[in-house]
């Protein structure tokens, strides 16, 4: 479906209803949060020097980004059995998030819920087919996964589930990122001709955009593990749906590069706590948005950082769907500032940490 003005008007108007829906709602839900006690509170914190904040902040706000998302879906894009998967496995996120943000439930028992919800999305057509084989040199482009698309999808869907939840550490940063994330999947889809993924990212950008003006910094609410959860399910079955279904040699770059923030932090957390002998579950204070107020930086300054590099990315994610000598010199480039910022982030110097009222909601 080539782009039209009709698209683009249904595109603009799935983002304003997500928008408004969202910016209005903040507010009730953060009321709502404090009478059901999801209220982050670091003076309960058994790691108090892992929080950046000092104050009590409700957190549970996720549900106005989810409520305004919904709603959206449902005026404007067409029901399918693909999309009624991933808004059931998405619905029970959500539940799952709201009993997190309150009782602060079991690593355990949200991963076996997680797999459960990304099973539901994967049984219902949400599979990951084929992947471009990474080798250039090799007689076949792609590779046919056959048996291995169900573990696959499910895998490629709970750690992005868990990478977004993991990056919400500093207040905007998660949303912020799933933002631009999400700006820049309605780029490509658009540029693709996938007029339902288009719909799907539009409302969910709006719902994030009406959510963030409550989530910079001073946080007046957190979106909680309702919300980051949430985003990060989404985007995993969104570019299921839209990213992973191009048979061309980009389908196995693409997703990294759009979702390469939480990627790159998750794999480094999760290597750094092995090799410390740690759980991979176990929260610390060496994420990348950490070590930026380390180095100096404030929060706000950290998160815009942050932000830069996500559009790079993101920018480098277009890039590459449209091809070009131009182009790929310009993705080159994109890569190379990505890089110099990633490595000074992890083996720069550390100086003495600025105390800053802030978010940080990691497990």
């Amino acid at each position: 479906m080539p782009i039209s003005l009709e698209l683009i008007g249904r595109v603009a108007a799935a983002l304003g209803v997500a928008f408004l829906i969202a910016l209005i709602l903040t507010p009730v839900v953060r009321n709502l949060a404090v009478r059901m006690g999801a209220v982050d509170d670091p003076r309960k914190d058994k790691d108090p020097e892992r929080r950046m904040h000092s104050n009590p902040v409700p957190r549970m706000g996720g549900l106005a980004i989810v409520l305004g998302f919904l709603l959206s879906v449902l005026i404007f894009v067409p029901m399918t059995t693909q999309l009624q998967g991933a808004l059931l496995g998405a619905v029970i996120i959500v539940v799952l998030g709201v009993f997190d943000d309150i009782y602060d439930l079991r690593a355990k028992f949200k991963l076996g819920v997680q797999l459960f919800a990304a099973l539901i999305a994967v049984l219902t057509g949400n599979v990951i087919e084929y992947l471009s084989n990474p080798n250039i040199f090799s007689s076949d482009p792609y590779w046919r996964l056959g048996f291995l698309s169900i573990p696959v999808t499910v895998l490629w869907i709970v750690a992005m589930t868990n990478a977004v939840n993991l990056i919400d550490g500093l207040d905007g940063l998660a949303c912020g990122v799933s933002s631009i994330s999400s700006l820049t999947l309605l780029v490509i889809a658009l540029l693709l001709g996938e007029p339902t993924v288009a719909l799907l990212v539009a409302a969910l950008a709006g719902g994030c955009l009406g959510f963030l003006p409550y989530n910079m910094n001073p946080a007046k609410i957190f979106m909680g593990d309702t919300g980051s959860t949430f985003l990060g399910y989404i985007l995993a079955v969104i570019s299921v749906q839209g990213l992973f279904k191009m048979y061309t040699l980009i389908s196995f770059v693409v997703p990294f590069l759009l979702f390469g923030l939480p990627i790159f932090d998750t794999c480094f957390a999760f290597i750094r706590r092995i090799a410390h002998g740690q759980s991979p579950m176990h929260a610390d204070r060496s994420h990348v948005h950490h070590r930026l107020i380390d180095m100096g930086f404030s929060q706000k300054q950290a998160v815009a950082v942050l932000y830069v590099i996500t559009a790079i990315l993101g920018l480098s994610a277009v890039v590459l769907t449209t091809s070009g000598a131009v182009k790929a010199m310009l993705l080159l480039f994109a890569f190379c500032i990505a890089g110099a910022v990633a490595l000074s982030v992890y083996y720069g110097a550390h100086r003495p940490r600025r105390g800053v009222r802030g978010e940080d909601e990691d497990r």
